[in-house]
């Protein structure tokens, strides 16, 4: 385990836990956000749960490599696809460029996780 992967993990960790957990919840600036996409409440806890899952993967990767990859990967494939959504919804390149960030952040991670062995 390389000091680069803790820290992309703690950090990437940090930035999701809170966000899904948020999701999960319906708070109400979570259900405003859902309602500009276009999204129900219960779609948008599915994908609270997915990010939560994501960042306690990422937190069990650090013992356990392949698991801290394979939430990695699934995280940069929730984070492009929320990117899409936004420009599809017809918010401004700005709007994505956050989820986008946070793919390639994740990307990032599997990759420096991957070439640690």
């Amino acid at each position: 385990m390389t000091t680069a992967q803790t820290i992309l993990a703690v950090t990437l960790s940090l930035v999701f836990l809170p966000l899904g957990l948020a999701k999960i919840a319906a708070l109400p600036f979570m259900r405003q956000a859902a309602a500009h996409l276009g999204m129900s409440p219960g779609r948008y806890r599915v994908i609270g749960m997915l990010e939560t899952a994501g960042a306690v993967g990422l937190l069990l990767g650090l013992a356990t490599v392949p698991l801290g990859v394979a939430a990695a990967g699934g995280l940069t494939v929730l984070m492009a696809a929320a990117a899409v959504v936004h420009l599809r919804h017809g918010d401004p390149p700005g709007r994505a460029l956050p989820a986008a960030v946070l793919a390639l952040t994740a990307a990032v991670y599997a990759g420096v996780a991957i070439a640690a062995g």
